[in-house]
């Protein structure tokens, strides 16, 4: 019996085993799409993957929100009253939740109405009557849920159900009501609410007249609200801004909205694209202040009320956040069937005249990592690495170039990596109060410090800059103006810069040469690098924004190089960012690099950074003119170009502030980056942008592509398990076979003894 029981329980443990293998490669078989993190029939659903890294948005709030990575909710979500043309360029603002884009009216300051052609001096006030869609429905949500008395049934909800509510959309009554002019009011009145911060307060308060004083009896309101809280509690009591008129801002008709803008403002139209100016409804505020509701973080940050295509149903903080089609947007939204050159190439007029949004659900869940991120990219577990970045693209493409294994497989697999260039600049700037690259005090160094600046410009080679440091991915810049804005010319000052540049005869456009560079050098009083009064070499110093490191030495190896050419020696004065900010915030550098990226698309926020009384160093920081640069003639030309609405003596003025700058070259342009998507091959009109911010909703998937890519990409691989349980087998045999023969020599003693 030992003999019997030892020998089948070792072949027993064995056929287990093996068993156990095959059971798991069989399960294995039976899964059609192994390690997804998603069922087939997830991935054949119409619901976009993406990932997020970092934290989760913390500020949904329309009014707060300012932040990139919360831009896919809330432009989702919500719907200012304009958004731009999501093809054409430059880009061009069409109604959203307005009926139509309005051209002002403007009064005098007797309330006299004036011509369209009235100068900036005659307008007091510009007033915006803007017509309101009909019809439009708030997504449901419990705050809008009426009892058969006309009763809000969710604004006195009971402490124990608001104690164990962490959804709200776990409510089982919702409702919805129509889109009034009254919402947009009670929008704009929540800038001056004391209880949020908003970005756009500072701005807004110069231009909408009764901002100022609105907030004083609010914030009055408030105090009087919190007198008998402890300044630690945050459940605050319901601030009524209703209550409080706000002068300058109303609603004339239900769906009319009048705003009384301060004097002249053309760029005030590009605000209302923002989603500062979406419609937020009383009944939200008024559900999210009940007692109890701020502790399990239930708010307009993180359940927004919206009127979009999409509504946020699902958020579990770090983890996922989840948005559906919103079953009450409405079906007249539809794709665009114009664009620019190129786009019905590309594909993205495909869908002309089809109901928006194409996509039924978008699951957003977090991915710590990088690795695993592309890995699962890779694989096609998710759609886009990051749908609100268009830098994501650049890594892919960087390894294509860097290997031709990688190219092959990105290929293969189809990714798309649309490309453009972004309303984004890089700068090399010279400080105008300095006396040798500035502006100089007379006509003598005025000349001579202008030429050594377009000396510089030209030694400066930002093509070979970009080929080393930005992969190719960016395009030198002629001027301040990137394309895609208005004003922005093939044929205009804004695509060829003559100090710098020089035509072939065959049209080609090229930098000058270095001789070009030299000779200028010396024509400023510094032949062959060297002053030539006093013979000593010419040493500038370049306030590098970040102390000098491994990290950084290439790039500024490669900017000494540049000065080093023309015979100019560059000492690097690097610091910490807020040590360089005191620098030139107190005018105390020379040279400097800076950035800026466009608020919104418009030729005066990029042309007011050179503007003079923008000037940084004597606007004690307020204003964006680092350079400090400033010339009489385009100070006086660019007051009047930021007043003109777009049109031929818009883009004529644009185009000779680009000329004055060029010739007195504050800046040494740099460059335009490039930006990059990245999609799968599934996905489709993912046409890249930084400024149209809605961009989901014109997304449209292929979920039968997307299943039968990822079972082709993702086999299931059998021959390590066999492996396995060959070894196994190798093992556990001969161990049996001498286990046996131990048992038998054992039972042949025991048997002799017996005898």
């Amino acid at each position: 019996m030992k003999i019997k029981v030892g020998y089948g329980a070792a072949y027993g443990r064995l056929f287990k085993l093996s068993a156990a293998v095959f059971a798991l490669a069989a399960l294995t078989s039976c899964k059609e799409i192994p390690n997804s993190v998603h069922t087939e029939k997830e991935l054949a659903s119409n619901t976009l993957y993406t990932p997020f890294s970092g934290r989760s948005p913390k500020h949904l709030d329309p009014t707060s929100s300012y932040s990139s990575d919360e831009t896919p909710y809330t432009y989702s979500i919500y719907e200012p009253l304009y958004q731009y043309h999501f093809l054409e360029r430059p880009y061009r603002l069409i109604p959203r939740s307005a009926a139509e884009v309005v051209k002002p009216v403007y009064l005098d300051k007797d309330g006299k109405v004036l011509p369209e052609t009235a100068s900036a001096e005659e307008i007091a006030l510009s007033v915006y009557e803007i017509p309101i869609k009909k019809g439009i429905l708030f997504a449901p949500h419990p705050a809008f849920a009426k009892n058969e008395k006309g009763e809000y049934v969710n604004h006195a909800l009971a402490p124990e159900v608001i104690d164990q509510l962490h959804n709200p959309m776990d409510l089982p009554q919702k409702g919805t009501r129509e889109l009034t002019a009254e919402d947009f009011v009670y929008s704009i009145k929540r800038m001056a609410n004391p209880r949020i911060i908003a970005p756009v307060y500072g701005t807004m308060v110069n231009y909408l007249p009764g901002l100022k004083d609105f907030a004083v009896q609010v914030r009055a309101e408030d105090k009087r609200l919190r007198a008998d809280l402890k300044p630690s509690d945050r459940d605050l009591p319901f601030l009524d801004l209703r209550k409080f008129e706000l002068k300058g801002v109303s609603a004339p008709d239900k769906h009319t909205l009048r705003l009384e803008v301060k004097g002249k403002y053309p760029q005030f139209p590009n605000w209302l694209a923002m989603t500062f100016f979406a419609p937020v409804p009383w009944e939200a505020e008024a559900f999210y202040a009940q007692k109890g509701m701020a502790k399990n973080n239930l708010s307009l940050n993180y359940w927004p009320v919206g009127t979009g295509p999409y509504m946020l149903v699902e958020s579990i903080e770090n983890r996922k956040h989840v948005m559906e089609r919103n079953p009450n947007f409405r079906k007249t939204e539809l794709y665009p069937c114009t664009g620019e050159p190129g786009d019905e190439a590309k594909g993205f007029l495909k869908d002309c005249g089809k109901p928006l949004p194409f996509i039924d659900r978008i699951e957003i869940t977090a991915e710590k990592e990088s690795v695993p991120l592309r890995t699962k990219f890779l694989q096609g577990y998710y759609d886009s690495p990051q749908i609100e970045r268009l830098d994501n693209g650049q890594g892919f493409l960087i390894g294509m170039a860097d290997s031709a294994e990688k190219e092959k497989e990105y290929k293969e697999k189809k990714l798309q990596f649309p490309q453009t260039i972004e309303a984004q600049n890089t700068y090399f700037g010279f400080n105008w109060m300095d006396p040798v690259v500035g502006e100089g005090k007379t006509p003598e160094e005025r000349e001579r410090n202008k030429k050594l600046r377009q000396a510089i410009s030209i030694a400066m080679d930002w093509e070979e800059y970009i080929q080393i440091f930005e992969k190719g991915l960016a395009s030198p810049a002629h001027g301040p103006l990137p394309p895609g804005l208005f004003g922005y010319r093939e044929d205009g000052a804004a695509a060829f810069n003559p100090i710098v540049y020089e035509k072939t005869e065959d049209g080609l456009v090229r930098r000058k040469s270095i001789e070009e560079a030299k000779k200028l050098l010396a024509e400023a009083g510094y032949p062959g690098g060297r002053d030539a009064k006093t013979g000593e070499p010419l040493v500038l110093n370049l306030d590098f924004q970040a102390a000098a490191s491994p990290s950084t030495k290439a790039v500024l190896d490669w900017y000494q190089k540049q000065f080093a050419k023309i015979g100019i020696q560059l000492d690097i004065r690097g610091t910490d960012y807020n040590r360089f900010q005191d620098k030139v915030i107190s005018g105390n550098h020379q040279l400097f690099l800076w950035g800026w990226l466009a608020d919104y698309p418009d030729a005066e926020n990029f042309l007011f950074l050179l503007y003079g009384p923008n000037a940084k160093s004597k606007t004690g920081g307020s204003g964006e003119n680092a350079a400090n640069y400033q010339n009489p003639k385009y100070d006086e030309l660019f007051s009047r170009m930021r007043y003109m609405d777009e049109g031929p003596a818009k883009a004529e003025a644009i185009n000779e502030l680009i000329k004055i700058v060029q010739e007195d070259a504050p800046w040494t342009f740099g460059y335009f980056p490039t930006s990059s998507a990245a999609f799968h091959q599934w996905v489709h009109n993912g046409k890249p942008t930084q400024v149209v911010r809605n961009h989901i909703q014109y997304l449209r998937l292929d979920p039968e592509t997307r299943v039968k890519a990822i079972k082709e990409w993702n086999k299931p691989i059998y021959w390590p398990l066999l492996v396995f349980v060959l070894l196994s087998a190798l093992v556990t045999i001969p161990a049996v076979a001498l286990h046996r023969k131990r048992e038998r020599m054992t039972a042949r003693t025991t048997e002799e003894q017996v005898k």
